[in-house]
Order: structure tokens, then sequence, then C-alpha cells
């Protein structure tokens, strides 16, 4: 399965670096947003953490929801998820290999957007250790509710907006928290609770990705 997984996380890489737009789009609508929010502020004038973070994972929200819209809908031309369908593996290894590359390019693009937060926001990390544990705990759990109902978007393309209503609803547990970790990492009040708010990612992290282990084959498998 994980050999399996890995072959359909470098294939989805491949073709989305080469010739998908989606990682350029989620690129451009990030950079976009972090600019104009650092327009709400006199110049010099730092934004307050809390808003810091707001803006920062608001952007990586709409970057998951692009990112595993272009993911699912390279298999699309000539019916071609059919053969991942039919492959000797697992269907639960297409879920990990898109949840594998989603990561992946959600952090390619949060490379971007953190020095891009310090420089427009100007913000700088009081605690970095926790801002990286928040990050990595967020992703985690972005990507595997990314590749479960990233697959309610195969088909046809009316079913993108259905997918960002369903998922952004489900990301709020996640999202808060993060936002919360965040502010704190730059240095915000609350170090106290962040135990507990890390505690919440991993339980997200740990939901969806059971979920995905067992739910997969029921949506992707379905007939259009």
């Amino acid at each position: 399965m994980l050999k399996t997984a890995l072959t359909v996380a470098r294939k989805d890489l491949t073709l989305m670096l080469s010739r998908g737009p989606g990682l350029i789009q989620a690129l451009m609508l990030g950079a976009l947003l972090i600019f104009l929010f650092s327009l709400s502020a006199p110049p010099g004038t730092p934004l307050p953490p809390q808003g810091t973070a707001t803006v920062f994972w608001l952007c990586s929200a709409f970057c998951q929801v692009l990112i595993f819209n272009s993911l699912f809908a390279l298999e699309e031309e000539n019916n071609a998820h059919e053969g991942l369908l039919l492959a000797p593996a697992p269907i639960q290894a297409v879920w990990l290999g898109k949840a594998l590359a989603g990561l992946l390019l959600i952090v390619a693009a949060q490379i971007i957007f953190i020095p891009a937060a310090c420089i427009f926001l100007n913000q700088g990390a009081r605690h970095p250790g926790l801002g990286l544990a928040s990050l990595i705990a967020t992703d985690i759990g972005l990507a595997a509710a990314g590749s479960l109902l990233g697959a309610l978007s195969r088909g046809q393309a009316a079913k993108e907006s259905v997918l960002s209503l369903i998922i952004f609803p489900l990301l709020i547990p996640a999202l808060l928290a993060a936002i919360r970790l965040g502010a704190t990492a730059l240095g915000a009040s609350g170090k106290e609770d962040a135990g507990s708010w890390l505690g919440i990612l991993l339980s997200f992290d740990a939901l969806f990705l059971a979920a995905g282990l067992i739910l997969f084959p029921f949506v992707y498998g379905v007939d259009e």
C-alpha cells in the first residue's frame, strides 16, 4: 500500500508541477490576500498576532481547496481514474498518495506565505517551536481531510463549489486551534493553553486519518 501511495504521490506532483494550474492559483490567491490585509494597517504598524495567524490560515485553507480540486481533476481526462480503481492495491493507497502530494504542495505554498506574512504584516515568531508544531499538526489534518473530501470534486465541475461548502465548516475546529497557536507563537498571550489546542489538532488529525481509511473507497469508488 505504501509503495502504491508513493507512486501516486510522485505522479501527482510531477503533473501538478508541469502543467497543473492549482498550485499557481493557490500561491497567487494567498499572496494577494496577505498583501491586501497588509493595507488594513498604517505603514510600519504590525498587524496583531491573532490577525496575522488568521490571514495565514485563511490563505492555507483556500490553498488546500484549490490544490485538492486540481489533484483529483488530473484523472478526469479519458476517465483515467478507472485505472486507479483497477490497480492491484487497496484503494486507500490513492487517498494516502493524494494526501501526501497535497501535503507537500500545501507546505510549498506556505514556504511562500510565511516570509510574505513576516514582511508585509511586520511580524516575527516569538516561540518558533510552538509555531512549527502547530503548523505540522494542522497541515496533516488539512491533507487528510482534503484527500477524503476532494474525491467529491471528481466528475462534474459544479462539485468544486460543493467541496468548498462541505470542507470549510469541517475545518473550523482545526483552524481555530491553528489560529490560536499561531497567535501565541507570534507573541500573544495564552501559552499555558497551548497543550489543549494541540490536543484538538491531534484529535482532528486522528479523526480524518481514520475516516479516510474507512470512507474513501465509498467516496472515490462511486460511479458518476
